[in-house]
């Protein structure tokens, strides 16, 4: 039984997806190598762990014999790369982390598993001619948008700030490994996801939690930053769609066509938590406070997911308003039943 290793299995979007794939792949088993830091949902090993198909090993991307180590032991074909430093914020006050992760840690997996799946560039091992690289990253590698633009799979990145960088580097890497040496790989570039498990440091966990605990809502500048919000489990669903079936050598942008302005997300978050768990006085909605922007913050992201559509017919089954409005149910469990800070 050949194995599939998902990187990064214990994060926010890179858990859903091993939920996916230990039902959509049981006959293979599910290598998860996560870091484990601190926005990791360690606790899902125990319901993965019920899979006798999960394999769940404690690890760096860029440590590379444990990678070798991984590859030889469980025989690895096919590698679905999340693992990522994904927090904006976290990139301007700590930039370094970034580049030793998401590049870096990037290449070598690469490099490691060119060397486990080829003898030399464009000429695999027998039994490896098959072997599929689905990279995961970001629609943030693009820059920002004026209205009316859309990014496909043909604009030109413009990362701002060190995060959106550092997934340009690994983009470019990945493309990279596919030119020179045949390697099949695939990339996807997701909108803003959101739905259960994401970190606190996220902005619709952030809304939700602060509104709870009676703090004020902190909402950058004027909160007219737009984002294209795709739920995580239709983000999944594309992934294994792409990874399945898309074209070596392609990218394909996910997205659903689901603009909000920051202040009006919030406000509609707001509203929710009115009616489930209302306040006793006076509305969720009083307690935003706009804050200082950030530095390089960009203005407007929207994808144009035409291409993952016509070729993979790929369709968003969720709605956002009901999707939103489990997200935050799940979230009033998290914080009221299962309190975090």
């Amino acid at each position: 039984m050949s194995g599939l290793l998902v990187t990064g299995g214990l994060g926010f979007i890179g858990s859903h997806c091993i939920d996916l794939l230990l039902k959509k792949e049981a006959n293979r088993k599910i290598i998860n190598l996560d870091k484990i830091t601190y926005c990791s949902n360690e606790y899902l090993n125990e319901t993965f762990d019920k899979s006798e198909n999960y394999i769940f090993v404690k690890g760096d991307i860029c440590d590379e014999e444990l990678l070798q180590s991984l590859f030889e032991k469980y025989d690895i074909r096919d590698v679905i790369h999340l693992a990522a430093e994904s927090h904006v914020d976290n990139s301007i006050s700590g930039p370094r982390v970034f580049f030793q992760t998401n590049i870096l840690g990037t290449g070598n997996l690469l490099e490691v598993a060119r060397k486990y799946w080829m003898e030399g560039p464009f000429k695999f091992k027998a039994g490896y001619e098959n072997t599929r690289f689905h990279h995961v990253s970001t629609d943030e590698v693009f820059g920002s948008l004026e209205d009316g633009e859309f990014f496909t799979e043909e604009t030109a990145y413009a990362p701002n700030n060190p995060y959106s960088a550092s997934k340009a580097s690994s983009d470019f890497l990945v493309r990279s490994y596919q030119k020179t040496f045949g390697f099949q790989a695939v990339t996807t570039n997701c909108s803003n996801n959101f739905g259960p498990r994401q970190h606190d440091e996220k902005l619709i966990p952030t809304v939700i939690r602060n509104a709870l605990k009676g703090n004020d809502i902190p909402i950058y500048g004027t909160g007219e930053n737009i984002r294209d919000w795709l739920y995580v489990s239709a983000h999944a669903e594309a992934i294994y769609l792409a990874f399945k079936e898309g074209r070596v050598g392609e990218t394909y942008n996910i997205g659903t066509r689901n603009e909000l302005t920051n202040i009006v997300l919030c406000k509609e978050i707001c509203r929710k938590l009115d009616e489930l768990h209302p306040k006793e006085n006076g509305s969720y909605e009083d307690q935003i406070k706009f804050v200082t922007d950030r530095p390089g913050h960009d203005h407007r992201y929207a994808i144009d997911p035409s291409k993952i559509e016509r070729e993979l017919a790929f369709k968003n089954e969720f709605t956002f308003n009901d999707e939103l409005h489990k997200t935050i149910e799940w979230y009033l469990k998290w914080y009221l039943e299962e309190y975090r800070d």
